[in-house]
């Protein structure tokens, strides 16, 4: 009888686990280096945590019934970490930088089965503006550069310019401009009424090298609350290095519904198509959800996606190829020997922290020429010579 995993999860071996353990250990380390501190919250929360306020679809989330409640399994971080802050900002200086390591899951939109998935993110909170906006961006340079990864680049929008536009359409027309930006449906926002159907196609195309953008919107009406937004983003590219690869794109609009600002998205080209291994934006209006009493913490963040991550990796030759050899075998010469053998490599494992010793449970096929050593029951040690 076969036992495999549930369906949308999958089994990891020693050399995934190594190389996975690579990647996030210098994501790790670069978010140390900026000051960011990790995070822990729970794989299980209530619903109505993760559902944001309706600004998550309940549908997106994995449920599970208890007599207790309607709970789920988190499909992202950033609601479990908004809760954190909401009942305990009081207790913490600010701003708070965080990070996580986590799995998340998620329904699968065709298959009905549960996907599990494994993140690496931040999240800065108590911090509003251009410079926290510049910290999240150049921050997430810092961790790809740091893990080697093939040419990426970073498609940046503006979720609040995005919605005061679709605002300035009918109310009968919002939802369908909405999920055709989301989907970048040519074909929905081409049947809109004119003059509906123009504004919503140019909008669409509102993509590219940010220079020709912002000379293209200097040319539209836009209000004064847009040209705020608008001149937010001048400001936040003129703060990124000359080397930095972005892609401006005022169509993003993410599935998640509670990004208030810049939104992002992390892209590598695979061939001819476009893998994304990331995302985030800023969310100031999330923690009042969970704040008893309302009030308003500004926060921004990014996740990146371990499993597409090491997929872009793979080939590239950074990761380690095998798992790692012991440093020291040590044999035991005969049963009566067994003793003496488990001290000898106690006695290794002291004397050399950082080395790996291991116990001869069997002779060693593939033993590190200068780490051998056997052992009699007398205690006594022999190196080959």
């Amino acid at each position: 009888m076969n036992f495999p995993p549930p369906t949308g999860s999958r089994d990891l071996l020693p050399l995934e686990v190594l190389q996975k353990t690579w990647i996030r250990e210098r994501l790790q380390a670069a978010f140390h280096r900026w000051g960011y501190h990790r995070v822990v919250t729970p794989t299980l929360e209530r619903l109505d945590t993760l559902v944001a306020g309706g600004r998550v679809r309940p549908e997106r989330v994995v449920q599970i019934q208890d007599r207790d409640g309607i709970y789920g399994l988190r499909p992202d971080v950033t609601a479990s970490i908004a809760r954190i802050a909401a009942s305990r900002w009081g207790q913490m200086h600010h701003p708070q930088r965080l990070y996580y390591v986590a799995n998340v899951f998620r329904p699968h939109p065709q298959r009905g089965h549960c996907q599990e998935f494994y993140q690496v993110g931040v999240e800065l909170l108590g911090a509003a503006g251009l410079l926290a906006d510049g910290e999240i961006l150049r921050l997430l340079q810092d961790g790809l550069t740091a893990i080697q990864l093939p040419p990426w680049r970073v498609v940046l929008g503006e979720a609040g310019l995005t919605r005061l536009w679709i605002q300035s359409f009918p109310p009968a027309l919002q939802k369908v401009v909405t999920e055709g930006l989301m989907r970048l449906d040519r074909v929905a926002l081409g049947q809109l009424p004119s003059p509906w159907r123009e504004q919503a196609l140019a909008w669409l195309d509102v993509r590219g090298e940010p220079a020709p953008v912002f000379q293209r919107l200097a040319t539209w009406e836009l209000t004064p609350a847009q040209w705020q937004r608008v001149n937010h983003l001048k400001s936040l590219v003129e703060l990124l290095p000359s080397d930095f690869p972005l892609v401006l794109d005022l169509s993003l609009i993410p599935s998640w519904d509670y990004y208030t600002g810049i939104v992002l998205q992390v892209a590598v080209m695979q061939g001819h198509t476009v893998q994304l291994v990331g995302q985030g934006g800023r969310y100031d209006d999330l923690i009042a959800t969970y704040h008893p009493e309302g009030k308003t913490v500004p926060g921004i963040g990014f996740s990146l996606n371990l499993e597409t991550l090491h997929q872009q990796l793979l080939p590239v030759g950074v990761l380690p190829q095998r798992p790692a050899r012991p440093d020291w075998v040590v044999i035991p010469q005969g049963e009566a020997a067994y003793r003496a053998a488990f001290d000898y490599a106690q006695h290794l494992r002291q004397q050399h922290p950082q080395h790996r010793v291991e116990l001869a449970l069997a002779p060693p096929p593939e033993a590190p020429l200068h780490g051998v050593v056997w052992v009699d029951a007398n205690g006594s040690v022999m190196a080959p010579a």
